[in-house]
């Protein structure tokens, strides 16, 4: 662990030596190897901090940082380490003001993963940790990050306890350019002009081209066939499960969400100093049948605007189902736009909800509330009756990573201390019979019980022809969870890492005998005013190498049957609503692709029928994450 170089040890001695006050100093920390770390005593970053911050709200400094990677915030004290990810704009100053309740409890609001671990603020974003307790003694503070990429450094300055936040981005503004690019950084292909933007898009649209991944009408192998049904359903061949496509051929799903012609949507209200200018709904969607969805408008789709006119729709949908037919994507997965799916040219999954969760607590709905099932019921056959004939939908996902897993006691304190509820009311007469952390527990997944197979029921009476693709869960979910988990055909977990994490879903398939779908997946990296997602690469060609290696090595398993990455277009790199700003995308907000990731993508998914069938390895090239 690199620990404070010599000349910075210097250049703070001096700096005492003058008499500088510690909160008008620049601290400077430069990381590099795997893990780096700064730290000082709070009496050298401002002489005037006390040790005690539980009287205080947030912790308010001015930072700049080289790199849009994510660094740990570490308070130190007696007892150990409290820490925050913190994921800074890049070549900005901003000024930070973190909420120190992060620090000492862990967030319960929210009804899923992504929701719950994370909390958007002007110039930079939080990923909360478990590491939490006491701030009454801190001593010292600390930021490490893990793999830096290109000798990266951090800038604080001002470090001071306020009551109310300050926080903002101080310059330079603007920070986003008219075609959604960074504007403090640069890199090869950025785009200078509109003229220079088309040039490339019309270069793109000549090379496209049906590639050579040998699929069918619906994107299954025309190298193996067995029974036809007319629909998607799974079968076990040769110890090996499938899906298999309405005309009876094998299907192994790549796919890729949030393939949807805006990207996530940019928090721009009180914020629109850091845009170089921005386009309004109205112009973005004036010449289409569908509406904004909200106050932020989307500087992709104002580039779709540019790229097809006022009209844009069709022309992006052409060109997306032109790009899978190119680059061997034959799914259309998880929040992506519904004309997508409507067109009837690919096979689409559809995400289904309507079941409570948005108002439950951490993602559980009220079960026990009185018309619970009559409103699943209603939700189901408004969703599920009008696509039983459909040929092209792959099968249904029920919901997305529940927060609760692994959390259960946190939950059920949730519902004791919260209001009166009926899931309260049953929690209560539940536990009159012995109030334990067994039975707490147990509750837990009574509830959770009850729920899924409520939905599964519903879901099948009104379309009894297509699959259930289960819950789409996050992390690792306990096995109690997993064998809860009955009345799937399918079983949908997301996994993030350099692999698909193969002795997981060896459990998950002992205990359940199901089959495994991948419902996200990726790999980003630093740059571009964008972090490098929940998985690093050092670059573009990297992110390339991540994902054969990957998907190959998913695909050699016999019970996955598909892996869907997250997502098709890049994150604005101001964030979105939560603040995830990512470099994860098939293509940036200029609608360009990255070459480096799709030319791999393609060579794996013309191995892909093989290597699930066991007759070809898969890639053993690891990617390099700095």
């Amino acid at each position: 662990m690199k620990i404070l170089s010599t000349g910075l040890k210097i250049l703070s001695i001096l700096l005492l030596i003058t008499g500088c006050s510690g909160k008008d100093k620049t601290f400077i920390a430069s990381f590099s190897g795997e893990v780096s770390e700064q730290k000082w005593a709070i009496s050298d970053l401002n002489p005037e901090l006390p040790s005690d911050w539980s009287s205080y709200g947030f912790l308010t400094f001015d930072l700049k940082s080289t790199t849009s990677q994510r660094f740990e915030l570490r308070l130190y004290d007696g007892q150990g380490i409290r820490r925050l990810n913190i994921h800074p704009f890049e070549n900005a100053w901003i000024r930070a003001s973190i909420p120190l309740v992060h620090f000492q409890k862990r967030n319960t609001q929210g009804n899923s993963m992504a929701s719950i671990s994370k909390t958007p603020r002007p110039g930079y974003w939080i990923g909360f940790s478990s590491q939490v307790g006491p701030i009454t003694s801190i001593d010292s503070v600390g930021v490490l990050m893990r793999f830096p990429v290109n000798s990266p450094t951090l800038e604080i300055k001002n470090v001071i306890l306020t009551m109310e936040p300050q926080d903002s981005v101080l310059g330079p503004v603007p920070l986003v350019d008219e075609f959604g690019q960074w504007i403090p950084s640069d890199w090869p292909g950025k785009v200078q002009t509109l003229e220079e933007l088309k040039l490339s898009w019309a270069e793109e649209e000549k090379q496209l081209g049906p590639g050579d991944f040998n699929y069918g009408k619906y994107g299954g192998s025309i190298s193996a066939k067995t029974r036809a049904t007319g629909f998607f359903r799974i079968e076990k061949i040769d110890g090996r499960w499938w899906f298999v496509d309405p005309e009876g051929y094998l299907f192994y799903s790549t796919g890729s969400t949030g393939m949807r012609p805006r990207s996530d949507m940019a928090r721009t209200k009180g914020r629109e100093y850091i845009y170089k200018t921005l386009p309004s709904n109205e112009e973005l969607f004036a010449g289409t049948n569908i509406r904004g969805g909200g106050s932020d408008p989307s500087i992709y789709t104002w580039n779709l605007v540019r790229r097809f006119g006022p009209d844009w729709l069709p022309g992006w949908i052409d060109l997306t189902i032109r790009r899978m037919e190119d680059w061997g994507i034959n799914t259309i997965a998880n929040w992506s736009d519904t004309n997508l799916g409507d067109s009837q040219r690919k096979a689409y999954v559809a995400t289904i909800g309507g079941w409570g969760l948005e108002t439950g607590l951490m993602g559980m709905p009220d079960v026990y509330a009185s018309g619970y099932a009559e409103m699943v019921d209603q939700a189901a056959e408004r969703q599920c009756a009008p696509k039983k004939n459909d040929p092209y939908l792959l099968g249904y996902f029920l919901g997305n990573e529940p927060p609760w897993p692994n959390r259960e006691n946190e939950f059920v304190g949730l519902v004791l201390d919260g209001k009166e509820t009926p899931m309260q009311a049953a929690l209560k007469d539940y536990l009159r019979e012995g109030d334990t952390p067994e039975r707490r527990k147990a509750f837990v997944y009574d509830t959770y019980a009850k729920y899924i197979n409520t939905v599964n029921a519903a879901v099948k009476k009104h379309d009894p022809n297509h699959l259930n693709l289960g819950y789409r869960y996050g992390g690792s979910p306990p096995a109690d969870l997993i064998k809860a988990s009955t009345g799937f055909d399918v079983f949908s977990i997301n996994i993030y890492g350099y692999t698909s994490n193969l002795d997981a879903v060896q459990k998950i398939y002992e205990l359940t005998g199901m089959p495994v779908i991948i419902g996200e997946f990726h790999f980003g990296t630093p740059g571009r005013g964008m972090a490098p997602g929940l998985a690093q690469t050092k670059n573009q060609e990297e992110r390339g190498a991540a994902y054969r290696y990957y998907v190959e090595n998913a695909a050699a398993h016999p019970a996955i049957i598909g892996t869907h990455w997250f997502t098709w277009v890049d994150q604005p790199s101001t964030g979105r609503n939560d603040g995830e700003n990512y470099n994860i995308g098939y293509v940036d907000v200029t609608d360009r692709p990255y070459y480096e990731l799709v030319e791999a993508a393609k060579e794996t998914h013309k191995r892909i029928f093989d290597i699930h069938s066991g007759k070809a390895a898969p890639t053993d090239r690891k990617a390099l994450v700095q």
